[in-house]
């Protein structure tokens, strides 16, 4: 007992510890580039002296250095701009506020982050279940008909790049067929029905891709694992080849593939830029490229440690689930 918590003291310290050097380092990448977001509300005509009551407003005109601490202590006790009647509060957790939209940054990622994670997550499970049954398979039958057509599918799914998959799921499914939707989301508690079916061919396009990666990656893997001792051994004792494949030789092929598949959920999660753009979602993806466009600098800081936090978050995950999967690793 004390050894987990030890072990889960490390690494949310360390999880903490990242979050602050990426904040950092984002704050100062965003905050030194030559441009100036205050020039965004400065308003017509926009005088020296307009100018500066704006940068005064928004907190702009301070040291950046002070900027970042006046940020960090927004997250924890909110922050205000301006004074008077016409001061903004921003409430704890504060991640910055928009001016171009006159919303809290949090927000504004709260409103679109429902739909990257329904991409998200809908999307890893068809290609992390696809994948590696593919491998698997792929593995089983080496050198076969099979095995051939599956590496070729695979081998185009990791080629293609992504919106170029989407635009033809667009134009076979969608316009050809017409039989899915093309565009558009459906809140969840509007719809189950209607959420899910708008989601299906961004789904299959990001599963598609992804799951390419995995099936080669499995593939490699269980043929590794099957030219093992211990599995030499557990067919020698006369074990069924479903317990040999299913108990022996797939957990170990899921170590490498759960780190992967942690990563790319924890990137994914951060926004799907190409695919929601593609399909017209209005995730995270969006809302960071409108942000570039828009110089709106609060809604970029907070979009990025949002996807920082999720690769962060999948990184510990995988260090708890090595332990479920690996004994050795709990002894490290």
């Amino acid at each position: 007992m004390n050894r987990a918590l030890r072990f889960l003291g490390g690494r949310l310290g360390g999880m903490l510890v990242v979050l602050l050097v990426v904040s950092f380092a984002t704050f100062a990448v965003f905050y030194l580039l030559p441009t100036d977001p205050a020039l965004m509300s400065c308003g017509k005509p926009c005088t020296p002296e307009n100018l500066a009551t704006a940068r005064q407003f928004m907190g702009f005109d301070r040291p950046w250095l002070q900027q970042y601490l006046d940020f960090l202590v927004g997250i924890f006790g909110g922050r205000s701009f301006g004074t008077g009647p016409t001061a903004i509060v921003c409430h704890a957790p504060c991640f910055g506020y928009s001016f171009q939209q006159n919303e809290p940054v949090l927000a504004l990622i709260g409103d679109r982050l429902p739909v990257t994670v329904s991409l998200a997550v809908g999307a890893s499970v068809i290609w992390l279940v696809a994948g590696v049954a593919t491998g698997v398979f792929s593995a089983l039958r080496r050198g076969r008909a099979a095995d051939r057509v599956a590496m070729t599918v695979t081998l185009a799914g990791v080629s293609a790049p992504a919106y170029l998959v989407g635009l033809l799921g667009i134009l076979l499914f969608g316009f050809t067929l017409d039989v899915v939707p093309v565009s558009g989301y459906v809140e969840l508690a509007r719809s189950p029905v209607d959420w899910a079916w708008h989601l299906v061919l961004p789904w299959l396009v990001l599963a598609f891709i992804n799951a390419a990666v995995y099936a080669r990656l499995s593939r490699g893997q269980m043929l590794e694992i099957l030219g093992e001792d211990f599995i030499r051994t557990a067919r020698a004792v006369g074990l069924p080849e479903r317990t040999v494949v299913g108990k022996y030789a797939l957990r170990n092929v899921l170590l490498p593939v759960v780190t992967v598949f942690a990563v790319d959920l924890g990137a994914l999660l951060g926004g799907a830029v190409i695919t929601e753009r593609v399909f017209a979602l209005p995730g995270l993806g969006g809302l960071m490229v409108d942000a570039v466009h828009q110089v709106d600098l609060p809604v970029l800081m907070g979009v990025t440690l949002f996807a920082a936090f999720f690769v962060i978050l999948a990184n510990f995950v995988v260090d708890v689930l090595y332990g479920v999967l690996d004994p050795r690793a709990r002894l490290s």
